[in-house]
């Protein structure tokens, strides 16, 4: 997680031209199912690890959020964030996740969107954010989906035709490391399996609520074609878990 790509400024700028960057919530596929999965935010405090634009950090607000929290590592998601997702009872702080320290019992919701599988030790955060929630605190994170991490290369097979033919899956139960390439550069991942992350939350005390592997809504399916190809192997997962 403390690579931080996201301050190269070609890279921040091919980030900036993503869907999910300049329409928001909106414009993440994952976004209509993960809303569903979200408790009630009235009068919670609400952590945010990897907050991004602060997109999130937002939505919490607007729907009850007495505080939000948004941690980032990168100087320019958070430049951005402040500049059109700033509002009364957000704050945003730059640190990497691994370096983030809480007292116990400071948050009644954390939520992480499509950060943890940068993380080298899921165990390490997962037991941290036990901590700082309360009795009865959720925990409600996306990841990208351990079929889809697992190969390493996160590209379809072609044919000779340069028509993709499937997902490559390999070295599933080889868990760590992976070198991809995300907007044209090189950038480090972590593959965990199915079995690791659900574990690792069982052992450390967590309830899990619910798991879903998201597909694009009705809507974004007729709006966007190319999304289709979303239909043909699962991109992301998401758990919500409760202390």
């Amino acid at each position: 997680m403390k690579e931080n790509k996201y301050d190269d400024p070609s890279f921040f700028d091919q980030y900036e031209k993503m869907l999910r960057s300049q329409l928001g919530l909106e414009g993440a596929g994952e976004w209509h199912t993960l809303r569903t999965m979200l408790p009630d935010f009235k009068g919670k405090k609400v952590l945010d690890l990897g907050c991004g634009f602060g997109w999130h950090c937002r939505y919490a607000i607007e729907n009850g959020a007495t505080s939000v929290i948004g941690i980032d590592l990168s100087e320019k998601m958070l430049a951005k964030a402040k500049d059109i997702n700033q509002l009364e009872g957000i704050q945003y702080e730059r640190m990497a996740l691994e370096d983030v320290t809480y007292p116990s019992n400071g948050f009644d919701l954390v939520l992480s969107s499509l950060t943890f599988h940068y993380i080298e030790s899921f165990e390490t955060i997962a037991g941290n954010i036990y901590q700082w929630l309360t009795a009865g605190g959720h925990l409600v994170f996306s990841v990208e989906h351990p079929v889809f991490t697992a190969e390493g290369g996160q590209d379809w097979v072609y044919d000779k035709d340069g028509q993709k033919t499937c997902w490559p899956v390999d070295r599933y139960f080889l868990e760590g490391k992976r070198n991809t390439t995300f907007l044209g550069e090189n950038v480090i991942k972590y593959h965990r399996t199915l079995t690791s992350y659900l574990n690792t939350l069982l052992k450390h005390g967590f309830k899990i609520k619910k798991i879903v592997e998201p597909q694009p809504g009705p809507e974004m399916l007729k709006e966007i074609p190319e999304m289709k190809e979303e239909l043909r192997r699962p991109m992301m997962l998401i758990i919500s878990a409760e202390k």
